[in-house]
């Protein structure tokens, strides 16, 4: 039998009765309370949770399908995780004077690493306090942080704290590009995992310290601490360590040397956050605060970095690529630095704006070449071209001992005559400084006074090439060509060249080679070099040495350099002064030291009558007294007192009678009496 329900059978059949064919129907029930609804109502919100508790379930497996994915992607594309490594360390090249005291680090990273365990507690303390404070509790990500960070930039309305940790930053900076992408920074979280499970949380810190970027050039806090204040971090003070921590978040904008007000605001939030984590107590970050109104005291780049700019460049001869730490002790003294640096900017501070000139150059050795001082430039900070060693000038008159050395090789003496009229050589028709002749003049008086005729002549007479050949022989490396005119220092070459030129005349004769490096040796104490003197020999006769002295003793005395002056002991020197004042040098020396001091522009512009015999012949003065202070006054050889000794007698110079006065050739060739 079929038996199909009607709608009205369906419904009675819910309640257990058969609906009757004719029987009256039901009142419908009032809207919200049918007996279909009343049965759905505990039923329907259950659902519609679960529902969404399924699809929740669902959209979470397939977001973490999908994070897994992408984190896989970009993991996969590291090297293999068993080659993972933290790179060395760049190697610092640590520069220190002869006793001892740091001029300069050089290196890529600026500074040497040091050791948690060498630092004031509260250095490190500050790092952690401004830029991780969680370090101590999260294992390399921090979700609370980034959660923090998330609110704060909102709440600010732009970017105002990171919640990169300080181990993702490690990973950032030794594994990773700076890109900013989400690429990177699932590469950067996973490499800051590995190294939470491989490193202690001390030996994180102390990488990330030791290679963090501080500003100018300052990698690391050994670099950052000796960059800024001149001293060691294991020296810094609870300001300074907050000054440091401060700069991280912006080296540039929080630089202490070029927004002091900025960098003392951002210390002061370093302090307060050290107090709130319990580093330090209220009173003690209220004490170390700077006010923001008083400018930061921090180290200024002086003249020894010049110095170590040079010994940085010497380095790949004396060593090659250097591949570990090293410890270059250099022959510098670092007091007659820093008063050799002092004359000369004092000198232009005073003088530089009134007589038009704004650089100086100094250069300072024992007559055996080994190198006291050198001043490169008025402001390292301004300009590190380094006019002592590698501008290349004209040294007027101060190349003219090398010429009349030539001279006395040939024979000539002091006494000899030579005619200061005028005269033309192939359409070329030298003049004296201040347009007048003296006729017939000994040599001695010629040097002395820098008469540019007479040493034209001697040029010429003896040959352009054996005046080259013995500025060689004296140990100038700049090129030299062989023309007449070089008689008048018209060649470029460099302080450092004529001035070690200069000293075989202190030293008796012997041929030098300047050196400013003493000994390097490795951070453990290894010795890798060690200076041993050397040389070419003797380049002057012991006889012509003690004429030279006793000629440009005489024009010390009488001639263009008499304000150089030395107290008792004897001295000799040269002045040097090219066409419309350009350059003004002066090179003198005593038994002890050989100096050279150059002013000018470097626009090669003229000074107003600046000359080697005024300003620069004053700072040689005044940086020769202080370098002889307590030394025993030693003669020159040929000169015994500081005045010239009296002109040779005949016997003494007389040439070779082979050889014919140059005196009487030169009558010939260009006339006169």
């Amino acid at each position: 039998m079929d038996i199909r329900l009607t709608a009205d059978d369906r419904v009675g059949a819910g309640d257990g009765h058969r609906a009757r064919k004719g029987a009256k129907k039901p009142a419908r029930p009032a809207r919200g309370k049918s007996r279909r609804g009343a049965a759905r109502r505990p039923g329907g919100p259950l659902r519609l949770i679960a529902r969404l508790t399924y699809w929740g379930f669902i959209l979470t497996i397939w977001a973490g399908v999908l994070v897994v994915g992408v984190v896989a992607y970009y993991g996969l594309q590291l090297p293999s995780s068993q080659s993972w490594a933290v790179p060395d360390r760049p190697a610092n090249i640590r520069i220190v004077a002869a006793d001892g005291r740091l001029l300069s680090n050089r290196g890529k990273m600026g500074g040497e690493a040091v050791s948690i365990r060498e630092l004031p507690h509260y250095v490190p303390a500050a790092v952690i306090a401004i830029e991780d404070r969680r370090f101590q509790d999260h294992f390399g990500v921090d979700p609370i942080g980034i959660l923090r960070a998330l609110i704060s930039n909102a709440l600010a309305g732009h970017i105002v704290e990171g919640g990169s940790t300080i181990t993702q930053q490690v990973a950032k900076n030794l594994f990773l590009t700076p890109d900013q992408n989400l690429g990177r920074k699932i590469q950067e979280a996973l490499l800051a995992l590995w190294l939470e499970q491989t490193y202690t949380k001390a030996e994180i810190l102390e990488l990330y310290i030791n290679r963090v970027y501080f500003g100018a050039g300052a990698y690391g806090i050994e670099a950052a601490a000796q960059r800024y204040f001149g001293k060691s971090a294991r020296n810094l003070s609870l300001g300074e360590a907050a000054i440091l921590a401060g700069v991280l978040q912006a080296p540039s904008r929080l630089s202490p040397d070029t927004h002091p007000e900025a960098a003392a605001e951002r210390a002061r939030l370093v302090l307060n956050a050290m107090a709130e984590e319990g580093y330090i107590s209220d009173a003690e970050a209220e004490a170390a605060a700077i006010d923001p109104n008083k400018r930061i005291r921090t180290r200024v780049a002086g003249a020894e970095y010049y110095v170590a700019d040079w010994v940085e460049q010497l380095m790949a001869s004396y060593l090659g690529e250097v591949d570990q730490d090293v410890v270059v002790h250099t022959t510098i003294d670092w007091d007659l630095q820093k008063q050799a640096e002092f004359v000369i900017r004092d000198t232009i501070i005073r003088q530089g704006e009134a007589r038009n000139f704004s650089q100086g150059a100094l250069v300072a050795m024992q007559p055996d070449g080994t190198i006291q001082a050198i001043v490169g430039g008025t402001d390292y900070s301004q300009s590190q071209y380094n006019r002592a060693i590698t501008a290349r000038r004209q040294m007027g008159s101060a190349f003219k001992p090398i010429v009349y050395l030539t001279a006395i090789e040939a024979g000539l003496t002091p006494d000899t005559v030579v005619e200061d009229t005028p005269f033309d050589y192939n359409g070329w028709s030298p003049e004296n400084f201040n347009g007048e002749f003296h006729g017939r003049v000994a040599l001695r008086d010629a040097l002395a006074n820098s008469l540019n005729v007479v040493a034209a002549k001697l040029c010429i007479q003896l040959g352009p090439a054996n005046v080259v050949s013995t500025a060689y022989r004296l140990g100038i490396s700049s090129h030299l060509d062989p023309v007449p005119s070089i008689a008048l220092g018209t060649a470029e070459i460099s302080l450092l060249d004529l001035t070690s030129a200069y000293a075989p005349f202190a030293n008796g004769g012997v041929g030098i080679i300047a050196h400013v490096i003493s000994r390097i040796e490795t951070a453990d104490g290894e010795v890798l070099y060690d200076h041993i003197p050397a040389g070419p020999g003797r380049v002057i006769s012991e006889h012509n040495v003690e004429v030279m002295n006793q000629m440009l003793s005489y024009a010390v005395e009488t001639g263009t350099g008499k304000r150089a002056r030395l107290g008792d002991w004897p001295i000799a020197g040269k002045t040097g002064t090219t066409q419309d004042f350009r350059d003004a040098v002066f090179i003198g020396y005593s038994a002890r030291m050989v100096t050279g001091v150059w002013l000018g522009n470097d626009d090669n512009s003229p000074m107003q009558s600046v000359g080697g015999g005024s300003f620069p012949a004053e700072i040689w003065t005044e940086f020769m007294n202080k370098a002889h202070e307590g030394l025993p006054v030693a003669a020159l050889p040929g000169v015994n007192s500081r005045f010239a000794q009296p002109p040779p007698t005949a016997e003494d110079t007389a040439a070779p009678p082979r050889r014919r006065n140059i005196g009487d050739f030169l009558r010939d060739l260009f006339g006169g009496n």
